[in-house]
């Protein structure tokens, strides 16, 4: 068996992180705990420590006399995520930089062309996860590494709810421009397209799955 097996509480956590992300449980949906703990076959303490690691991750809340209910997201929360990716990445990649081997630049080509024939949101987002995820990982802190992934669900949430019905194929030249400095050498010029890149800010509409439409704001990458 290995001591990295899933406990009960993170899977129960990263399934509904997943319908959080996907737009399948809106802002506002009330996570039910006695019915979460039937689904899942467990007890309520797995199921209220899934609840705390959703809160961490800020996709959940928890409210007097009204239970977890999913987060809501806005403007101010949108910004606060990207200047926070911005300078964590950032750091990420500094530390990184020197254990970047050509086998990892060439893994994270490879996450930038599959994102490139992502044919829906669920595939790019996967893909663009992966190649910051790849650029990041060698930096060794681990902390670190664990906030910049609870950054990327928030990230992703936004992207899934601004493109749910608007997908559209899209090549990411950010990507490829990081790329290219760090084969280079040039970690400084790197870094400045990778926080310029997670800062990008762009309004668009947003349906929920009910249909309803409304102003909201997404980090792009």
């Amino acid at each position: 068996m290995s001591e990295h097996k899933e406990t009960k509480a993170a899977q129960i956590s990263r399934i509904l992180a997943e319908r959080i992300v996907s737009g399948a449980l809106e802002p506002g949906a009330r996570l039910r705990q006695d019915h979460i703990a039937e689904e899942f076959g467990a007890s309520h303490v797995p199921v209220r420590e899934a609840f705390r690691l959703l809160e961490a991750q800020g996709l959940a809340v928890s409210e007097p006399r009204r239970g977890v209910r999913v987060a809501a997201f806005d403007l101010g929360q949108v910004r606060e995520v990207a200047e926070m990716r911005a300078a964590l990445e950032v750091l990420a990649l500094r530390n990184a930089a020197e254990h970047l081997t050509p086998a990892i630049l060439n893994a994270a080509e490879e996450a930038i062309i599959a994102g490139d024939r992502a044919r829906d949101v669920a595939a790019w987002e996967e893909a663009n996860r992966r190649f910051h995820r790849l650029l990041a990982a060698p930096c060794g802190m681990p902390r670190l590494l664990a906030a910049i992934d609870d950054l990327h669900a928030a990230s992703a949430r936004f992207l899934f709810s601004a493109w749910r019905s608007n997908w559209e194929t899209r090549t990411d030249r950010d990507h490829r421009a990081i790329l290219v400095h760090l084969r280079r050498g040039e970690v400084d010029a790197a870094c400045a397209v990778l926080a310029r890149h997670v800062r990008w800010i762009g309004q668009r509409p947003v349906e929920t799955a009910s249909g309803k439409r409304r102003e909201a704001f997404l980090i792009e990458g």
